[in-house]
């Protein structure tokens, strides 16, 4: 398939006919407007249960009616809710957030942080928040969107994360501490999404402050993992970041392997990079050829191709969004068709789903209010107008409220056969299962404009045009306006031009320099050339890019550890015992 320039999304969607009806079960059709009353109700009853019961804890407990921190003590839900405020239209609301959130926020913490979630949730979250801010109104500083305090938030977040990347690889860390940096006994095993899911976020963030550390650290870990896949054009669960050796062998596209594939799409159309698309195209023919079976796709052996699980997990669910998103619609409806007679089975995805049993797999039977299924209805809708993917925005409504529905907010449902429930509202219900609820009942929500309304920014820096549409959800939902990161960029691409003249002016002054010393009677001076000098087209590229020097750290050993919690160790699968 040829990669062809992407159009934004929400563009691409204003061309696409929407049909506003969706029939129920007995032929009438859900209200678009009686559901976006429902959501809204749902959010609100989440996230006012959080304030009253769990800020400034991370996430709220539901059961209990109290908080605990989770992912690193940053009252997570507030940040994660942020942008979903706005979304839902409270511009109030989030201008105080952001005024608690600058108060009472601090990263220079003794915490060891997950990288991965730190980044979709925390540096992501910011981000959205910072590049939303005008439309909230929020009085922006001079400079905006190049400058701003939830924007130095999220710089200083992405910065504690850096340590990170440090290896002989440049493939990350798990964890990180947010005061020391790594750990010296901290597992140099990895999932392929925690080291391939940065990209979105990174380059947002060096385009917006002019720093390329961030955007150099991502793509350096995504090309290493592109050179890691085997030659069947597969990669595997975990990795080694020290080694580059593959520790667990099993190829998907659900958990712990996800949103690599996600980013280099996002990844392709935020930065309009024809390499990220290329590769995930190639990785696309290989999940194709060995992972899909009748419009399910199971897990194979990285090497061989042979089956090693027949699962269907409910993370997977993303795919037919990201189908929609390379136009690949075919596909990606009769894969959500098949997804939806798990949830129609259930009322709701549970975590892993046995395909030829037509069942849940043991201790994998929950379902913790995933978005990844809804999402994919959002995409889809907004491509075909499909009443179908309505119905399935009510299901969700439905079941999310009879099942989970407490007094102090929504409980994750532990067992969907006899809808138990557990103590744990995770963060990204607000972030990410209610907004695209929300999204899919709102076609004239601002989220799907189609650039025929956008915002004249000046900045000291010239005119910057924002909020045109085409914005791109990092894995966390939180929306990036990509039209910032041409604004901010093309500041910087200014400043570097103003520095290579500068240096190259001074190179050809010592040069002429020390010619006039030598002799004035050997010829025409020419500029020199060969390593080592400007003219050298190695290093004008170089001095053009800037990259940051490498850090080279010791070989950490690797201790011992138990996968209790993986996927698959060689091929051996559920080895959990709690």
């Amino acid at each position: 398939m040829p990669f062809r320039l992407l159009v934004p999304f929400g563009l691409l969607c204003a061309l696409l006919p929407l049909h506003h009806g969706a029939p129920g079960p007995d032929g009438t059709a859900p209200d678009p407007a009686h559901y976006r009353a429902r959501v809204k109700a749902m959010f609100y009853h989440a996230y006012d249960s959080y304030l009253e019961n769990a800020f400034p804890y991370d996430e709220l407990r539901p059961l209990t009616c109290d908080g605990h921190d989770t992912w690193g003590s940053f009252s997570l839900t507030l940040i994660d809710a942020l942008d979903t405020l706005l979304i839902l239209g409270n511009v109030s609301e989030f201008q105080r957030v952001v005024e608690v959130l600058q108060d009472n926020v601090d990263f220079d913490i003794d915490v060891n942080a997950s990288v991965f979630e730190t980044n979709i949730r925390v540096v992501g979250g910011l981000l959205s928040a910072h590049l939303l801010s005008k439309r909230a109104g929020v009085e922006v500083e001079a400079g905006w969107p190049c400058s701003g305090p939830l924007l130095r938030m999220a710089e200083e977040a992405a910065r504690k994360l850096l340590p990170a990347f440090q290896t002989p690889t440049g493939m990350p860390y798990g964890t990180v501490n947010l005061l020391h940096g790594v750990n010296p006994g901290e597992t140099p095993v990895t999932c392929t999404a925690g080291i391939g899911t940065f990209i979105v976020e990174f380059a947002t963030l060096s385009s917006l402050t002019g720093d390329p550390v961030f955007e150099d650290v991502a793509r350096v870990a995504l090309m290493r993992l592109w050179e890691s896949r085997s030659d069947i054009g597969l990669v595997g669960n975990h990795i080694d970041v020290l080694t580059g050796k593959w520790v667990a062998q099993d190829a998907g596209i659900g958990a712990g392997v996800d949103s690599y594939f996600e980013y280099l799409v996002k990844g392709a159309i935020l930065l309009q990079d024809k390499k990220l698309m290329a590769m995930f195209l190639e990785y696309n023919k290989a999940i194709r050829n060995y992972t899909r079976f009748d419009d399910w796709y199971l897990w194979v052996q990285m090497y061989k191709g042979t089956v090693s699980m027949p699962v269907f997990q409910s993370l997977e669910a993303y795919w037919p969004g990201l189908q929609t998103l390379i136009g690949d619609i075919d596909n990606a409806m009769r894969t959500f068709l098949n997804y939806y007679t798990v949830w129609k089975q259930f009322g709701g995805l549970p975590e892993f789903y046995n395909i030829p049993q037509g069942y849940t797999v043991e201790k994998r039977e929950g379902y913790p209010l995933r978005p990844e299924l809804i999402e994919s209805a959002m995409y889809l809708y907004r491509a075909t107008g499909d009443p179908t993917l309505l119905e399935l925005g009510r299901d969700a409504v439905e079941s999310i409220e009879k099942i989970s529905k407490v007094e102090c907010g929504f409980a994750t449902i532990k067992d969907l056969r006899d809808h138990k429930l557990d103590n744990r509202m995770e963060s990204f219900f607000l972030a990410e299962t209610v907004k695209y609820l929300y999204l899919l009942f709102d076609p004239t929500n601002f989220i799907h404009n189609n650039g025929s309304t956008f915002d004249a920014v000046i900045t000291p820096y010239g005119e910057c045009i924002l909020g045109a549409g085409g914005y791109i959800f990092n894995t966390e939902a939180h929306p990036i306006d990509p039209a910032a990161l041409h604004c901010c960029r093309r500041l910087k691409e200014e400043q570097w031009e103003v520095e290579d003249l500068m240096r190259e002016f001074y190179s050809l002054k010592r040069n002429r320099s020390r010619f006039q010393k030598k002799t004035m009677s050997s010829g025409p001076w020419e500029p020199p050339t060969g390593p080592g000098t400007l003219s050298s087209p190695e290093n004008y590229d170089r001095a053009r890019e800037k990259k940051p020097t490498k850090q080279k750290i010791p070989l950490l050993s690797c201790p011992s550890q138990p996968f209790t919690s993986k996927l698959a160790l060689l091929g051996q699968v559920f080895l959990d015992s709690s």
